[in-house]
């Protein structure tokens, strides 16, 4: 009986990598400094030109969260890339100083790798996906925003559209800001507390027309699902996935749950 469950375990693991291709992809970012942006792609073998969906992870999160979603993109068309933002945790391949981490510096680094996609010959320019997990959720809405004519679909994980309102109450004024602070053993500079000061988020990420997606789970102790009943109300066309009893991440089933509302989601695209 083992033996039987290790060789069909094997043909599976071999079908799925014969349905894509992984390679290591560094993006260019910065101006004259020689410093990339580190990811991963996973494209489907089939078909000359692909979808692109970029995956933002979350604080100090890496680019292994954007496997969770390889298979169901790839299946429906889509090249993925997964990615380290700079300076974005302790563990990030991009560099790992969080004391230049900001918010406005991952929206930009994300915007470098929407151009570069849109330069590529073998991508859709009309199917360029984001998809953001916590704090790379509202990046991700951030820069749908500014690049709306560009983005086909925005696709939010428990986004954390509350960091503004969570700094700007722990530092009423710039005078309480402290040179470094820490939150869950990452110290964070000044500057991405002054980031925050003057961020109206609502009012930026409703400027993105397109269709959207938010998957929250009920019991999240670290961005209340609130915020995301709120931005399905601001933007024009979005809808809300609710998974009751999860939490901020998803366990094995939970994960499950949002693949198949990613996949529905897009299919009607």
């Amino acid at each position: 009986m083992k033996r039987i469950i290790c060789i069909a375990l094997t043909a599976l693991l071999m079908a799925l990598k014969a349905n894509a291709q992984e390679s290591v992809l560094k993006i260019p970012y910065g101006k004259g400094e020689g410093k990339s942006i580190y990811g991963i792609i996973s494209k489907p073998t089939t078909g000359k030109k692909h979808g692109i969906a970029i995956v933002s992870h979350g604080f100090n999160g890496s680019h292994h969260f954007g496997r969770d979603y390889f298979k169901t993109l790839n299946d429906l068309g889509y090249a993925v890339y997964t990615f380290d933002f700079p300076n974005g945790s302790v563990n990030s391949l991009s560099g790992n100083n969080t004391l230049e981490m900001s918010v406005s510096n991952e929206k930009e680094a994300l915007k470098a790798i929407i151009r570069h996609f849109r330069s590529c010959q073998d991508i859709d320019k009309k199917r360029i996906v984001l998809i953001g997990e916590s704090q790379g959720g509202l990046v991700s809405a951030l820069a749908a925003a500014e690049r709306k004519r560009q983005i086909s679909s925005l696709i939010l994980i428990y986004p954390a559209l509350c960091i503004p309102d969570n700094w700007n109450q722990r530092y009423p004024t710039p005078n309480d800001i402290p040179d470094v602070s820490e939150i869950w053993g990452v110290k964070l500079g000044k500057a991405f507390m002054l980031d925050l000061r003057h961020m109206d988020v609502y009012h930026t990420i409703g400027k993105y027309r397109g269709p959207v997606l938010i998957i929250h789970g009920t019991d999240d102790p670290v961005v209340p699902i609130d915020y995301s009943k709120r931005a399905a109300l601001t933007y024009r066309n979005a809808q809300l996935r609710i998974i009751n009893k999860a939490g901020h991440g998803f366990n094995p089933q939970q994960r499950i749950m949002a693949n198949q509302y990613v996949r529905q989601f897009l299919s009607n695209q």
